[in-house]
């Protein structure tokens, strides 16, 4: 993932900052509690396709 393309997008929901995770390839955002897929190389930013994140996966992220 591009640090500047990072850098540039939020969370279409809250407007707050994404964390990428490489492993899972996703961009999550802790203050709407979602995690958006990315796809070939390009981040999904719709709320339809993120996944909602568990308490346990939080706590991991704090």
């Amino acid at each position: 993932m591009d640090k500047k393309l990072l850098d540039l997008l939020v969370c279409p929901v809250t407007k707050g900052p994404l964390i990428y995770d490489k492993a899972a390839q996703e961009l999550i955002s802790k203050s709407a509690r979602l995690a958006y897929p990315i796809r070939d190389d390009i981040p999904v930013m719709l709320e339809d396709e993120a996944r909602e994140l568990s308490d346990d996966e939080i706590e991991r992220l704090s």
